[in-house]
């Protein structure tokens, strides 16, 4: 007997011709890509223009033999870059830990034996065993199954498990679901079955999507963009400054040299050497806020992305839903019956249409409950609760199937557990469920030595094999009325998009043949429909992307109904939002699709090559667009994202791969949270921008008001610099962690176009710097012409009137629209911390002998500080 690739499928390849195998197709695994060597991660963190200026400085100061300003540029230079290396290196290390293998070791048939071997050694045209657990080494077609149902979610998004069979029923859809296929890496959920490997490593289909991923290059964030044109625009203001100024110095009749040396401590006041340390700190801050809400970030910068999202594409299984199977209704004793609780806890009650709480089941429920755990190969393992692990079992422990998972949890619910209802039918013999008679049957003896049919399975073909009907207990005839109700109902429960099967069973004859006729004369009891529900948290965190202006759009492989239902319970599909086939997306032009795109809320029965496609759509229309995702199916479009969102409970390697951030919860809610993080981070950093820049801008001015007036220098390089970094640093780094403002997620997202100076930021940065400048300038005038203690004596006053104006305005910088008083200034204990350390350490530099020498100061008597203090705080009451 052969197969595919000419195989013997009893004995399988022959050892001989392996070596030759390995070398036509490689090894069976997927390569990744070349990983970064921490030496280009750390490379990578001075590419920014800001940071090429700042190295431009440096190098000028060490010309202009300034060894202490070269010597502190450079340290923040490379502190900025070490703290962003960490950072990256960190969350990578991380980001392996994470790591499952796809499918460490494969049971092959070779020269007709069966050996256990690595799954990367598997070659084309080996014979595979598959058994329940097995995680499937290559892609193959099936020759020998027996009730085999793999987990295919990861490739298709579909959350039911898929029937295989050896013979293909759907050979005019796509490759991926034909049911006699296994793909690499999918999960055997259920039963066994023997395979030959079709294809291997890269050319499976694992391996094509993840091949899709080298077409998808990386964009910068928007926040890279904007800190970047930051730079720009601040490198050519610089200059433009300096030339002026030094121009002017030269026309008054001053030495070219003096002036040059004039511009460089304009361009050192200029630039905000703190910046990007600021940014940096700010960002890694946020990082940790975001890992306390289960979200670990592999990029800095993509925190920030996430706050201007105006799209978040979200796959279905697992993270709106739960991903675990459960009945919702049942119908039995002529009426339908709600079915509370999710997932595997076994806490929930049974509601009548009517309202009414069942508190004691019925006899022909009871039975009911019954046949759905003894006609069941699935097992709960119990975690108990309550005091030392004692008292009734809570939380449930699934091995096996999810439909027959969510039978044996919903029987729990009522009481039902499978140890009990085996002690009380005692199962002789299985008929196992099959593609063709989509029912399963156990023959099961009672206590009594009484033999029963239980049977379960498709309601149309479980309805044909029943003559008889129970309701409460009593049996009656089956009427073609009665079948036309009961499929009545199983219609409306799969217009929920529920999974239905129906519960029959026949009282046998001990002295019976049992393989004769078997399955017919049965009694019908009811139906049990069954779904993977919305996590709980979800819908609300729904409502606060609507809220917020972000569109949630699910993108999934199921099946259309299935996709509206979970949609509709979630509020998903807002006004007139729409739901479309992947069928239909082929049909499509381009030029249609954008037409539609934003009235699409679902996208249903979707490929990989879908997916790309909607990302690509949508961010040509304008959108940020963050999309998440856990299977293979999902990583070309996580990487094409802007900000792309990967499982890590569940999510694949080449998923994690191609993500800027990985749920550790696996749950949409958190993505929620990360977007409101972004939005916090982006106005913190609006926030101390905007105090940074004031402050250069009033340095900036200082200097230019004594060259205008031809007054020496009212600072000199070394205290500019010091205020740079230290009196702006510490409140900047403290207005990065402000409190959010109480309406962050009410505000719709910010356009992709948008500059960090949008609302006015520029006129008012200007302004603000133009009031400490005028208090500084008031100061070392008032000192020069009355002090009479030298340029010393008045560069130690302008120096600390700058610092303390400085400090005053950090409060101001809480609000964008308010004034100092906007804000409780003790609602952060950071920025009044701060304040306190820079106003210690600017008395130090002032009365340290010490420092007194390095920073070129005087001390200052009681009459000065006053003023220094009136003249500083008149910016905040103008």
């Amino acid at each position: 007997m052969t197969a595919p690739w000419n195989t013997d499928l009893k004995r399988g390849l022959s050892s001989r011709e392996i070596p030759l195998k390995k070398k036509l197709f490689g090894e069976n695994v997927i390569h990744e890509r070349r990983k970064k060597s921490p030496a280009i991660l750390f490379i990578n963190q001075f590419k920014s223009t800001i940071t090429l200026v700042l190295l431009g400085a440096t190098i000028i100061s060490y010309f202009l033999g300034e060894m202490a300003d070269a010597a502190a540029i450079t340290a923040i230079i490379v502190l900025n870059g070490f703290m962003g290396f960490i950072q990256e290196y960190r969350t990578e290390k991380a980001l392996e830990a994470l790591k499952e293998m796809a499918a460490p070791v494969a049971r092959v048939v070779r020269d007709g034996q069966i050996k256990v071997i690595p799954a990367k050694e598997v070659v084309p045209g080996d014979v595979v065993i598959l058994e329940t657990g097995d995680k499937v080494p290559a892609d193959g077609e099936l020759f020998e199954v027996e009730n085999l149902k793999v987990d295919e979610s990861m490739l298709t998004g579909e959350s039911v498990p898929v029937e295989k069979s050896v013979e293909s029923r759907q050979l005019e859809t796509l490759k991926i679901h034909r049911s006699n296929l296994v793909f690499m890496g999918t999960m055997v959920v259920s039963g066994r079955g023997k395979m030959v490997v079709t294809q291997t490593g890269m050319n499976t289909e694992m391996g094509k999507i993840a091949g899709m991923m080298e077409g998808v290059g990386e964009e910068q964030t928007p926040l890279q963009r904007r800190l970047d044109d930051l730079g720009k625009q601040l490198l050519v203001l610089c200059l433009l400054i300096c030339f002026m100024v030094a121009m002017l110095g030269v026309l008054r009749g001053e030495e070219i040299y003096q002036m040059f040396l004039f511009g460089v401590s304009l361009a050192v006041a200029a630039i905000p050497e703190g910046l990007p340390a600021v940014v940096t700190m700010v960002l890694a801050m946020g990082v940790q806020r975001m890992v306390k809400k289960n979200v670990l970030v592999r990029k800095l910068t993509a925190v920030e992305t996430l706050g201007c999202a105006t799209v978040i594409c979200s796959d279905k299984t697992g993270t709106l839903t739960e991903n675990k199977m459960t009945v919702r209704k049942i119908y039995v004793d002529g009426e339908t019956v709600m079915v509370t609780g999710s997932g595997y806890g076994i806490e929930g009650d049974f509601i009548t249409n009517d309202g009414r709480l069942l508190k004691k089941t019925s006899p022909s429920m009871e039975k009911l409950l019954r046949i759905a755990v003894s006609c069941n190969n699935a097992e709960l393992g119990e975690q108990k609760s309550g005091i030392f692990g004692f008292g009734r079992p809570k939380e449930m422990v699934p091995a096996g199937d999810p439909t027959e998972v969510a039978l044996l949890v919903a029987a729990a619910k009522a009481g039902f557990f499978k140890n009990d209802v085996e002690r009380t039918y005692k199962r002789i013999r299985e008929i196992p469920f099959d593609s063709e008679r989509k029912r399963m049957s156990v023959v099961v003896k009672n206590q009594k030595g009484e033999l029963f049919l239980f049977t379960k399975g498709a309601p149309d073909v479980i309805l044909e094999l029943c003559d008889g009907i129970e309701e409460n207990g009593n049996i009656k005839k089956m009427t073609l009325s009665e079948k036309r109700k009961i499929s009545r109902i199983n219609e409306d429960m799969g217009r929920e998009a529920l999974r239905v099967l129906a519960f029959a069973y026949r009282k046998l004859d001990s002295t019976r043949d049992l393989s004769e006729n078997t399955e017919t004369g049965l009694i019908f009891l009811g139906l049990m429909g069954m779904i993977d529900p919305p996590r709980l948290e979800a819908a609300s965190a729904v409502e606060r992307c609507f809220a917020a202006g972000i569109k949630p759009v699910m993108i999934t492989g199921d099946h259309r109904a299935t996709a509206w239902a979970v949609a509709k319970e979630l509020n998903m599909m807002g006004k007139g939002g729409r739901i479309i086939t992947g069928q239909e997306l082929d049909e499509m032009s381009e030029s249609e699709f954008l037409k539609c795109i934003d009235d699409i809320s679902v996208y249903a029965r979707v490929t990989p090559k879908h997916k790309l496609r909607i990302v690509r759509a949508l961010k040509k229309k304008g959108h940020v667009v963050a999309m998440t995702g856990d299977g293979v199916n999902d990583a070309p479009a996580v990487k094409e994202a802007d900000i792309g969102i990967s499982m890590g409970k569940t999510g694949t390697d080449v998923t994690k791969e191609a993500s800027a951030m990985i749920l550790l919860d696996d749950n949409f809610a958190s993505i929620v949270s990360a977007v409101e993080e972004g939005r916090i981070i982006y106005d913190n950093i609006r926030k101390f921008i905007r105090y940074l820049l004031s402050c250069n801008t009033g340095e900036v001015l200082t200097m230019v008001w004594s060259s205008l007036l031809g007054m020496p220098l009212p600072l000199l390089p070394i205290q500019v610099l010091w205020m740079n970094l230290i009196t702006d640093g510490l409140p900047a780094i403290a207005l990065g962690a402000d409190p959010p403002e109480r309406d962050v997620m009410n505000r719709k997202p910010r356009k992709r176009q948008e500059g960090i100076f949008s609302g006015g930021m520029r006129r008012k940065i200007f302004y603000r710097g133009f009031l400490i400048s005028l208090a500084t300038m008031a100061s070392y005038l008032i000192s020069w012409y009355y002090g009479g203690s030298g340029i010393g004596f008045s560069r130690t006053v302008a120096f600390s009137t700058l610092v303390m104006s400085q400090l005053i305005f950090a409060f101001e910088c809480r609000e964008e629209n308010a004034t100092l008083w906007g804000k409780n200034p003790f609602s952060n204990l950071f920025l009044t911390l701060a304040v306190i350390i820079s106003a210690a350490m600017l008395l130090g530099v002032v009365y340290a002998p010490s420092l007194q020498v390095i920073f070129h100061t005087v001390p200052l008597d009681g009459k000065m500080w006053l003023l220094i203090l009136a003249l500083s705080g008149l910016g905040a009451v103008l």
